[in-house]
């Protein structure tokens, strides 16, 4: 059953709490794999990779799921430990799931097939002014696309085939993403910029081939 909208205090309280007493659950079966592990003798000889699904937003922006191109929801978990993996170490690297791929092929000394996408994290984990991307691109079905700088992200609208809103946020100053400056004079070039790089990143990534991509680009185009 769907919450309410809008959502309430002890409705976004009661996610919230189901939402930690998972993540409890997950850390202490995380533990017993890591325990069975050293168990067998083979704790120093074993890379672990933790990764997660996109989050769910638990009340942020009045949201409870992750159909979002907000941060609470496509920034996801990524843990490296292991062997030949710097420990106690943090990266503000722009990554993607798909670079795992690549980054273990580099940390157990084999080549990494031609056809495999991603970039290899190994140099990343080792020197935290290597950034690997300087842009992320984001989408959600046909009717979210974003882009994400360092500094800024560009977040645009389609609805019934029709764009309908922009919002730009200044990720330094305002990392919860609450003041939109898309409208704001001062910005124009930002947002003129930014979305110059999402057209670029919907024809690299075939964003058009696909139904909703089309659906999207069609409508954000004749609307803009």
């Amino acid at each position: 059953v769907l919450a309410s909208f809008p959502r309430t205090e002890n409705e976004v309280k009661r996610h919230l709490a189901e939402y930690y007493a998972m993540i409890s659950h997950l850390d202490h079966q995380l533990g017993r794999v890591i325990k069975t592990v050293e168990e067998r003798g083979e704790l120093d000889n074993t890379i672990f990779i933790f990764a997660g699904d996109n989050g769910l937003a638990l009340g942020q922006h009045g949201l409870f799921g992750k159909q979002n191109c907000y941060d609470h929801s496509v920034r996801v978990p990524l843990i490296f430990a292991g062997p030949g993996i710097p420990r106690d170490e943090k990266s503000d690297a722009f990554v993607y799931l798909f670079d795992i791929f690549a980054t273990i092929c580099e940390l157990v000394d084999i080549d990494t097939p031609k056809t495999a996408e991603g970039i290899s994290l190994v140099s990343a984990m080792h020197d935290k002014s290597i950034s690997v991307r300087d842009t992320l691109y984001f989408a959600y079905c046909e009717m979210h696309r974003a882009v994400k700088t360092k500094r800024f992200k560009l977040i645009e609208y389609v609805i019934d085939n029709k764009h309908v809103r922009s919002q730009l946020f200044d990720m330094d100053n305002d990392p919860w993403e609450l003041k939109d400056l898309s409208s704001k004079p001062d910005y124009a070039d930002t947002v003129s910029s930014l979305r110059e790089q999402m057209i670029d990143f919907s024809h690299e990534w075939n964003d058009r081939d696909s139904e909703v991509g089309q659906s999207f680009w069609s409508g954000y185009e004749k609307s803009t």
